[in-house]
């Protein structure tokens, strides 16, 4: 294995193996394809993501997202393209080093265990050795997910937001560089799904990369950099807010009529469903 964290890498044909920690952009996804069987699930799918950036992943159900996501974090592998973090495919990087480097909330979260929620949390310091630091980092993160009042509670008698909350909080203090979230406002009411995403946007201004997978458009506008809009498989479009959510796209690819709106204090857009 070389320095970095990074094993030896695999060539390919075209490829130049790992590149440096540092390289830009963190997250880099060229022409993309995964199958299952007969079925195409991504096709073609190539953009780049950073630091300082929070994107949204969106498109109707069965679109690709959480397919890209599960790839991005290499819990998948491409059939054809490859996806790299800081230059290495994830399955590049020792286990260890990748869990320093990315944290995955997935979107099924329910837990089989009786840890406490504290517990929960405190296994996203498992990558990194015991410091004086971690129980700033845990009450930080219990306070990020809203569940500080939860701590000594079972998991297994929360309801599923203030399970998903536990896990997002687990995720915070996991610390990683390149966060990837899988739907993780579909449990939680309107409050929390403020909140969290709030959070998402302190950490991208933290320098974080934060890539999120989200079905409400008007939330992923609100509060996102980029958005990237799927269809069958394929990327639609990414680029601002304002430039992918054009009421004519939307209607063609999750076939919706909608009306788009400033929202009247920030003026970013709201998709309104006619």
């Amino acid at each position: 294995m070389s320095r970095g964290g990074v094993r030896r890498a695999r060539r390919r044909p075209g490829g130049t193996g790992a590149g440096p920690l540092g390289a830009e952009p963190w997250v880099r996804v060229e022409t993309l394809s995964y199958r299952i069987g007969e079925s195409q699930l991504l096709n073609h799918v190539s953009f780049t993501a950073g630091s300082g950036e929070l994107l949204a992943l969106v498109g109707p159900n069965g679109a690709g997202k959480s397919t890209m996501l599960a790839l991005q974090s290499g819990d998948l592998h491409p059939t054809e393209g490859r996806i790299t973090l800081f230059g290495a495919e994830p399955q590049d990087w020792r286990p260890l080093h990748l869990a320093r480097l990315r944290s995955v909330m997935t979107q099924h979260n329910s837990q089989a265990f009786s840890f406490t929620v504290e517990e929960m949390v405190r296994m996203g310091r498992a990558p990194y050795p015991a410091s004086d630091d971690d129980p700033r980092i845990i009450r930080a993160a219990l306070e990020a997910g809203e569940i500080t009042h939860l701590s000594a509670r079972d998991i297994t008698t929360l309801s599923g937001g203030e399970i998903a909350r536990t896990v997002f909080a687990r995720v915070v203090a996991q610390d990683a560089r390149i966060v990837l979230l899988d739907e993780p406002t579909a449990p939680l009411d309107l409050k929390h799904q403020e909140k969290l995403l709030a959070h998402a946007r302190s950490m991208t201004d933290a320098g974080a990369c934060v890539i999120v997978v989200l079905h409400d458009l008007s939330l992923a506008a609100r509060h996102c950099d980029s958005i990237a809009i799927f269809n069958r498989g394929e990327l639609e479009a990414m680029g601002p807010p304002h430039e992918v959510l054009m009421a004519e796209r939307i209607a063609r690819v999750y076939g919706q009529e909608v009306e788009i709106i400033p929202h009247p204090r920030s003026g970013r857009p709201l998709v309104v469903p006619v």
